[in-house]
C-alpha cells in the first residue's frame, strides 16, 4: 500500500508546488503557449495521480479489481506492489472517495459541455432573428455579420458556419485594420480549440471549488489564452493595432478606470504596448519538455515496483 500513498502525496505537492511557481515565473507573459502547455500538464499530473492511487487502492481493497488489473503480469509483480493481502478499510475507502471524484469531475465536465451548447444554440437562434440570410445568401460565405448596438462589441460566433458578429458601435470605433485584427484574434480562439480548455478548467473549478489548484488552473486559462490569441492578431497585424482595437471595444466598461471590473484587459494593452523579446527557440523547447515530465513522474511511481521486479 505505499505506492498509493505515495501517488496521494505526489498529487498534493504538484496542486500545491507547481501553481505557485507558475505564478513566481516571469516568462508566462512572454510565452502564453507554453505557459497553457505547462498548466495542462500540471493538472494532468495532478489528476494522474488521483487515478493511478484509485486503481492501486482498489486492487489492494478488492481481489477481483487485482486480478484484472494484474490478469497478465508475473505473480512476483503483485507481491512487489504489496498487494497479496487485503488493503483494509483504508484502501476501500481511499478507492471509493477516488471514484467518487471521478464521477464527479465527468458530471461537471459534461455539464459544462451541455451549458456551452445550449448557450451557442440560444445565441445562434437570437443572431439568425436579429440578422436573418437574405434569399439565395450562403452562410457559409459570410464571414462577418454586424449588428445595431449601442455598446462596442465583438464576438465569434460558433457553429456549422462561424462568424465574427459585430455591433455597429464597435465598426464606429474600430478603424483601418482593427477589425481584421479582432477577427484574427477571435480565429487565434478557434484554431487553438481554447474553449475546450475552457470547458475542463471551469469543470473543475465548479465541481472542487475549494482546491486551489483548480481555481488558479480556471482564472490562468482565461488570462493566458486571451494573450495567446492577442500575440496571433499582432504578427499578423501589430501590436498597435490590436492594442487600439482593444481600447476601443472596451474604454466605455470601466475597465481602464481606478477600479476596473476586468483587471486583465488593461494588463493586455499595457503588454502590447511595452513587448518584452520573446524567448529562445532553445529555451522554449527545454520548458516544454520539462512541462512534458512533470506528467511521467507520476507513471514512474506506479510502475518502477513492477519493472524492478521485473528486472
Amino acid at each position: 500500500m505505499m505506492v498509493p500513498a505515495a501517488l496521494l502525496v505526489l498529487g498534493a505537492l504538484t496542486a500545491f508546488l507547481a501553481p505557485r511557481l507558475l505564478a513566481r515565473a516571469r516568462w508566462p507573459e512572454r510565452e502564453p503557449v507554453v505557459a497553457l502547455w505547462a498548466w495542462q500538464c500540471v493538472v494532468g499530473a495532478t489528476l494522474l495521480c488521483l487515478a493511478l492511487s484509485m486503481l492501486l487502492s482498489a486492487a489492494a481493497a478488492w481481489e477481483a479489481v487485482r486480478g484484472r488489473l494484474f490478469a497478465a503480469a508475473p505473480h512476483g509483480v503483485v507481491d512487489a506492489y504489496g498487494l497479496g493481502a487485503e488493503g483494509g478499510p483504508w484502501a476501500t475507502g481511499t478507492a471509493l472517495a477516488l471514484a467518487c471524484g471521478g464521477l464527479w469531475t465527468g458530471a461537471m465536465l459534461t455539464r459544462e459541455v451541455l451549458r456551452a451548447r445550449a448557450r451557442r444554440r440560444t445565441s445562434g437562434a437570437e443572431l439568425e432573428l436579429r440578422a436573418p440570410l437574405l434569399p439565395g445568401e450562403d452562410p457559409a460565405a459570410t464571414k462577418l455579420v454586424v449588428l445595431e448596438g449601442p455598446r462596442p462589441e465583438a464576438w465569434w460566433q460558433p457553429g456549422a458556419a462561424p462568424r465574427l458578429v459585430v455591433t455597429t458601435a464597435a465598426l464606429g470605433r474600430l478603424k483601418g485594420s482593427q477589425l481584421d485584427a479582432v477577427l484574427a484574434h477571435e480565429q487565434g480562439h478557434v484554431a487553438a480549440r481554447h474553449d475546450w480548455l475552457l470547458h475542463c478548467s471551469g469543470a473543475l473549478s465548479q465541481g472542487f471549488p475549494q482546491v486551489p489548484v483548480f481555481a488558479a488552473f480556471e482564472a490562468e486559462m482565461h488570462r493566458l489564452v486571451e494573450l495567446a490569441a492577442d500575440d496571433v492578431a499582432s504578427r499578423r497585424y501589430g501590436r498597435l493595432t490590436v492594442a487600439l482595437a482593444l481600447v476601443g471595444l472596451n474604454e466605455d466598461r470601466g475597465v481602464f478606470g481606478p477600479c476596473p471590473t476586468q483587471a486583465h484587459v488593461p494588463q493586455r494593452v499595457r503588454r502590447l504596448l511595452t513587448p518584452v523579446p520573446r524567448l529562445s527557440a532553445g529555451r522554449r523547447l527545454r520548458l516544454t519538455a520539462l512541462a512534458t515530465l512533470v506528467p511521467a513522474v507520476p507513471l514512474l511511481v506506479a510502475f518502477v515496483p513492477g519493472l524492478s521486479a521485473l528486472a
